[in-house]
């Protein structure tokens, strides 16, 4: 504005002289200081004690001001038959029309306070006058500033629209930081609460277990009558339900503290050469028993060629006894059980374990991994167990960088398979290396099967 104010400046000076010149440049400066002095006090003040109304209606007053010295040099310097001055001084003009729409394009009254008045005296000034050139400024006069207000209108419903959706964004990122903060709080303790609980179950373990050993020592040497026989002979009967009931809880307890051990990432593992067919036949061995009771055939499927891998003896035989423990309850009498180890072309082995017994449902088979979970078949026949089988035998999976899968053919078959990646498969020249070098310290053992890798 005060550079279109010196344009206009320079016109004037040209036409008239300097004193005249300078009084309207020096009237221009003041409205605009006035202005200026205005807008200071108005961003100085409280926004509480803001009167929303008084204060546009004083910048609206200082906005005529401005646009009465704009108007002016129309009037007081208008020369009759000069078009070419008639026409600057209109360029002039509607470059300040344009120009307090883009300073002030936010508060529509104070836009047709200044503009409207100066385009109105404008094409005032050019309707006073005769001719097609004048009559087309004042059209061009009248249509600039329609045009102006239309913007200005649009430009007030985009920035109404940026405000509304800045302040929404802000609402939801403030419900997201409190989101989050609630969920890093409930994560915390439930951490904590996760802790508490595998530090509760490992120590209760430790502390059933001493008593539990004195109940299955003399409930055995009662249901053996290792002490003389029993004067009442249901006496055994009870002893025995004593002992299957003590060895039962203490099984529990084992597992309770073995998953407790797996989700405190403390089931230290031995990673040694390891014969998965000998470990499956040892612990089919052990399920003998309970398989023999139900007339069921436990069958192994193991390949020609011997398949040796890395990792625990100890965590390998407790899954397979898991495995075979879940296949021997749940498949039928008379029934086969397969034993599979297979080595796949991409150099993993997978160890499997198959039965005809009832399966799973599909929407079954991802939530039985987690510990305490049973299906829907033994819950509905009362089948004993607590559910941490395959919650165990999946955490020492994890452990062995393995992956457990299951695979059921509802209502009839299960297969539960457990596939070791190909670094932990030793092949023929591996397996050889770590059979001579049995004898060795663990370390250097250690050193040599990981280098053969």
């Amino acid at each position: 504005m005060p550079i279109l104010a010196l344009f206009l400046l320079a016109g004037i000076y040209t036409w008239t002289n300097w004193l005249a010149a300078a009084s309207w440049f020096a009237s221009y400066l003041t409205a605009q200081a006035i202005q200026y002095y205005l807008c200071h006090l108005y961003e100085q003040a409280r926004r509480e004690n803001i009167q929303s109304g008084e204060w546009i209606g004083v910048l609206c007053s200082s906005e005529t001001l401005i646009a009465v010295c704009w108007m002016i040099p129309l009037y007081a310097y208008w020369e009759p038959g000069n078009q070419a001055q008639h026409i600057y001084l209109v360029s002039i003009t509607l470059a300040a029309i344009a120009a307090r729409v883009l300073t002030a394009g936010n508060y529509m009254p104070i836009i047709l306070a200044g503009t409207g008045f100066i385009a109105l005296a404008t094409m005032a000034r050019c309707l006073l006058e005769t001719g097609i050139v004048y009559n087309t400024l004042a059209s061009i006069v009248i249509l600039a500033e329609i045009f102006f207000v239309q913007l200005v209108r649009r430009l007030q419903d985009t920035a109404q629209e940026m405000l509304v959706f800045k302040a929404e964004r802000e609402a939801l990122i403030g419900q997201l930081d409190g989101a989050l903060s609630e969920a890093d709080t409930a994560r915390s303790k439930a951490e904590e609460a996760n802790l508490a609980k595998s530090r509760f179950l490992a120590t209760m373990s430790h502390e059933l277990r001493t008593p539990l050993n004195a109940i299955l020592g003399f409930s055995e040497i009662l249901s053996k009558e290792m002490m003389g026989p029993h004067s009442v002979p249901i006496y055994k009967s009870y002893s025995d339900d004593i002992h299957y009931s003590g060895d039962y809880l203490l099984k529990l307890i084992n597992d309770i503290l073995d998953l407790s051990r797996i989700e405190a990432n403390r089931s230290d593992l031995q990673s040694e050469p390891v014969d998965p067919c000998a470990l499956a036949r040892e612990s089919a061995e052990l399920m003998s028993i309970q398989a023999s009771k139900k007339a069921q055939t436990i069958q192994f499927d193991f390949p020609v060629q011997p398949v040796r891998l890395l990792g625990d003896n100890r965590a390998l035989r407790q899954i397979w006894l898991n495995l075979l423990s879940n296949a021997v309850k749940f498949a039928p009498e008379a029934s086969t059980i397969c034993v599979t180890i297979r080595q796949k072309a991409n150099g993993s082995a997978v160890l499997s374990v198959a039965d005809n017994g009832p399966g799973l449902h599909a929407d079954e088979l991802d939530v039985m991994r987690t510990a305490f979970v049973r299906g829907d078949y033994a819950r509905k026949k009362a089948i004993h167990g607590a559910g941490l089988g395959l919650s165990i035998v999946n955490g020492l999976v994890e452990l062995h960088e393995a992956k457990l899968s299951l695979k059921a053919n509802y209502p009839v078959g299960l297969i539960v398979s457990v596939e070791f990646p190909p670094h932990k498969v030793l092949g023929t020249v591996r397996a050889t290396l770590a059979d001579a070098n049995q004898s060795m310290p663990q370390t250097q053992r250690r050193l040599i099967e990981v280098t053969s890798c």
